[in-house]
């Protein structure tokens, strides 16, 4: 994930915070179905304020509903990518499996070497 998926994550949480604020201070009465009969203008910061947060969350909601989109864009990688990384890393590990089984045993002509004088010192062994 680059710089701009991190930016974008951190503002995707920052807007999803301040619409929970903006629904959670609306005005019951003057929102949704009850306000379209007849609501109330006893609002404690003026009469325009219910209309500002209605607004205001239905900016924050579109905004918040188009960076989801965006984040997970930035953030899709492709099948692909996700392959080549696998096999990458199973090459990897099969390269140092090899070269520590290299290192774990000696060639076959040291085996071969070693066990033919071996087997020359228990002849000598035997034949005194």
């Amino acid at each position: 994930m680059g710089i701009l998926g991190i930016i974008l994550l951190v503002l995707f949480c920052i807007i999803a915070l301040l619409l929970i604020f903006l629904v959670a201070v609306q005005d019951e009465n003057s929102v949704g179905l009850g306000g379209i009969f007849g609501g109330s203008s006893d609002s404690a910061f003026g009469s325009n304020t219910s209309s500002f947060i209605t607004k205001a969350t239905t900016i924050l909601a579109i905004v918040f509903m188009v960076l989801s989109l965006v984040v997970a864009i930035v953030n899709k990688s492709s099948d692909a990518e996700i392959e080549r990384a696998i096999a990458a890393e199973a090459e990897a590990e099969a390269a140092s499996d090899w070269a520590a089984e290299d290192a774990n045993s000696g060639s076959w002509v040291d085996e071969a070497a070693g066990s033919a004088s071996g087997e020359s010192a228990e002849t000598a062994v035997i034949a005194e």
